[in-house]
């Protein structure tokens, strides 16, 4: 999704773990939610505290959102570089187009990855099918940072539907291993860094143990678990420290993504853009404001202007 405002930063609130837990929690991250005009949206990277986890720069939850018959989700095109999006969505539907020509409706359970590389434009709307009738919309929305060779790499658009997904029930836990390898399972989704997002589901007093990773994020999307002696609860993003063994045990019905990864270096972030170079997000721009980007097939006539 498009942000609304110039920079991305999220004024979430920061909450301190309980001092037992500290070798464990670096940071509990709740977000406020942010209306990107029609429905809302809960941004819970990056914030001061904390700019990345592993390659994960920019982490939003989109709804549970209800839309009436004859509205939906409308974002005009709009710019990226040097940066992947991954969407994923557990309710709804998103229909992606891009400056490449790619059309791809997303459902729930599908990989969406879009490699903006060099400079890449899309929009997100809805088909008039899914328009038509009141409907709601559900999921998560994640930029990764492109290493720094790579970083102006040709654009590509991939879509894995929900079956080419892993999965494995660990203990009764519904586990799918998104992008990346846990649990003996390895994702077919492609990477650019050693990287981890999966999701899981729990029944009140299950436990998973969390797969190790460089560094690790863990958000609740819904429901509540006990970490230690913490209870993370709904649209909260605990910051792992590197401590190897962590346990999440289920306080009621609790939907749960994890995402880590190795650390990367310093990137600057403006608007919807990304680099490691301050300068390059400076030649976007102005790109963007001279009309420089392609245009999207069959979605030419609007896009969102640099604020």
């Amino acid at each position: 999704m498009s942000t609304t405002s110039r920079h991305p930063e999220s004024d979430c609130q920061i909450q301190q773990s309980c001092d037992s837990d500290k070798q464990t929690i670096a940071l509990i991250i709740e977000a406020k939610p942010k209306d990107l005009g029609g429905f809302s949206v809960r941004r819970s990277l990056p914030v001061r505290e904390c700019r990345s986890i592993g390659p994960w720069l920019f982490f939003d939850e989109m709804g549970v959102a209800v839309f009436a018959a004859g509205t939906g989700v409308n974002v005009r095109p709009h710019p990226h570089i040097n940066l992947a999006t991954v969407t994923y969505l557990f309710e709804g539907e998103i229909l992606h187009r891009d400056s490449l020509g790619s059309y791809q409706a997303i459902t729930p359970g599908d990989i969406n990855l879009m490699v903006a590389g060099k400079g890449i434009v899309h929009s997100e709307r809805e088909r008039p099918e899914v328009t038509a009738r009141e409907h709601r919309l559900h999921g998560l929305q994640l930029w990764m940072a492109l290493p720094e060779a790579d970083e102006e790499t040709e654009l590509a658009f991939y879509h894995y539907p929900s079956a080419q997904i892993p999965a494995v029930n660990l203990d009764g836990v519904p586990v799918r291993v998104l992008i990346g390898s846990a649990y003996g399972l390895q994702s077919p989704v492609k990477t650019f860094y050693q990287n981890l997002y999966l999701e899981a589901e729990l029944q009140p007093s299950q436990s998973l143990t969390l797969p190790d990773c460089a560094e690790r994020g863990l958000y609740i999307a819904a429901g509540q678990v006990s970490l230690q002696h913490s209870l993370i609860n709904a649209h909260q993003l605990v910051v792992l420290t590197d401590t190897k063994q962590v346990v999440i045990k289920a306080q009621q019905p609790t939907h749960i993504a994890l995402i880590g990864g190795e650390a990367i270096g310093k990137r600057y972030m403006e608007w919807n853009f990304v680099s490691s170079r301050k300068e390059r997000l400076e030649q976007a721009k102005t790109d963007w404001q001279q009309g420089r980007f392609a245009k999207v097939p069959g979605d030419e006539q609007e896009y969102i202007p640099y604020p």
